[in-house]
């Protein structure tokens, strides 16, 4: 593996066979795959070092701005950090505008160029869990009480906001018979309560839903199992 030395006009590199070749370190200290990360509207810019080296000593500036906008943002919160990634959740929390942001790295007094993200859009680009699910049995059925994923945005009064205040969301609940390892999909639809009836007394059945976005026709991941053994 070729040696790297951080030094702060240059980085030089070192080959075995004794050849030296310099490069700006303005130019090899700029971080690299600076992208965002979205899940339930919770948006993480993340970056990864630059061809330099992953330096103790580097720090990271980072800067973002609406779509349209001139002037870029400082983070204060990320301005000077060591980590390689930075939450600008409150601010993108605009779901449907489009973003950008960009980081640039410092190592003895030395600073690189901005890596800028490609545009990002929160109601798009947003990952969605599977619906959080609380069953009771009733009489030998199952009720099935289903809850959009949390998000972090709240109404002026200071109140959450549902995941289903942005899009049309679609439930899917899956049964599983244990004893006939056989998966039956029993709900698809918009209602957060469905019974699941007719089940066979004295079996173990499992439960899995998942949420469906018709309008961007994605899934979520499926939920954990949640199993129960019916009288």
């Amino acid at each position: 593996m070729t040696p790297k030395h951080c030094f702060p006009g240059f980085l030089i590199t070192f080959f075995l066979t004794g050849a030296v070749e310099t490069h700006p370190a303005h130019e090899s200290l700029k971080p690299q795959r600076v992208h965002f990360q979205s899940r339930n509207f919770h948006n993480i810019l993340h970056w990864q070092p630059g061809r330099a080296c992953a330096c103790n000593s580097s720090v990271y500036f980072v800067q973002y701005k609406m779509y349209g906008q001139r002037q870029w943002k400082n983070k204060e919160d990320c301005w000077g950090i060591q980590e390689f990634f930075c939450d600008l959740t409150n601010e993108t929390s605009e779901a449907q505008e489009a973003y950008y942001g960009r980081v640039r790295t410092a190592l003895a007094g030395t600073r690189s160029g901005w890596t800028m993200t490609q545009r990002f859009t929160p109601w798009w680009e947003t990952k969605i869990d599977p619906p959080v699910m609380n069953i009771t049995q009733i009489n030998g059925s199952l009720l099935v009480i289903l809850h959009a994923p949390n998000i972090p945005y709240r109404n002026p009064k200071e109140k959450n906001v549902s995941m289903e205040n942005y899009y049309e969301l679609v439930y899917r609940v899956f049964i599983i018979n244990n004893s006939l390892e056989k998966e039956q999909k029993v709900y698809e639809g918009a209602r957060r309560m469905v019974e699941i009836e007719a089940l066979t007394p004295r079996t173990g059945y499992c439960v899995v839903a998942e949420t469906y976005r018709p309008m961007l026709d994605r899934s979520s991941r499926r939920s954990e199992e949640r199993c129960v053994e019916t009288p």
